[in-house]
């Protein structure tokens, strides 16, 4: 057996073992992010395979992708769940765009991360305030951000436990797993795609070697998150 082969093998097992673990300490009150990428679905099949049953939520933005939006329906038919969809308040995104117009994300980095706060953080933090666990497919190879995450924190912005059991995977080994079990995939990812997010904010990838590079290119690295994984 190649080193390549054991060490997947290997973070496959260990993923597994986490999910186990995580759900059992946290049974009932775990829930799972997915955002139209394919560590979502790799976590999902994952999670199965351990025999976990977290709730399942996405956040509809109001501006994703056609092609994210249409994928609702396939991963709640391949998984056998209903998806828990949750949304921005309807007036405070009247309130922001009224005051700042549509494309405001373009103008600062301050009302970029405003946008993401009305149309993401909020509501995610609503829906996550019935849960003490919710279980995420970050990876620390995605962006300098995410470099020095653990496994398990205490997230103070929600108030509650958040676990990354794919941190140390690789993009070429979630590939690997999500083409081997014939997962439900975004097809953004056939365009060129490294990391899907809001349509206006989200482009191909400039640089391969970069995963979030098609995402707020406008910006610096070092400031592209949307704040729902950000630290107080």
């Amino acid at each position: 057996m190649s080193y390549k082969t054991l060490l997947s093998r290997w973070r496959e097992e260990e993923t597994l073992g986490a999910l186990k673990f995580f759900s059992g300490v946290f049974e009932g009150r775990h829930t799972l992010a997915f955002s139209h990428q394919v560590e979502d679905v790799v976590l999902l099949d994952l999670m199965k395979r351990a025999g976990c049953t977290p709730r399942v939520f996405t956040i509809s933005t109001g501006k994703l992708f056609p092609e994210s939006e249409a994928m609702n329906s396939d991963v709640e038919e391949f998984f056998g769940i209903r998806l828990d969809v949750i949304r921005p308040q309807a007036a405070e995104v009247r309130r922001m765009t009224e005051e700042h117009g549509e494309d405001l994300f373009y103008r600062s980095a301050e009302l970029r991360r405003l946008c993401c706060r009305v149309r993401k953080v909020v509501p995610l933090n609503a829906y996550l305030k019935d849960f003490s666990l919710w279980f995420t497919g970050l990876r620390r190879e995605q962006s300098p951000t995410r470099t020095d995450i653990d496994v398990l924190e205490y997230d103070e912005l929600s108030g509650i436990y958040k676990a990354s059991p794919l941190l140390a995977w690789k993009t070429e080994q979630v590939m690997e797993y999500a083409a081997k079990h014939r997962l439900p995939h975004n097809p953004l990812y056939a365009k060129g795609f490294l990391s899907i997010g809001c349509e206006p904010c989200t482009r191909p990838a400039s640089d391969p070697a970069d995963i979030r590079s098609g995402r707020w290119w406008w910006e610096s690295p070092e400031h592209k998150e949307c704040g729902l994984h950000l630290k107080k």
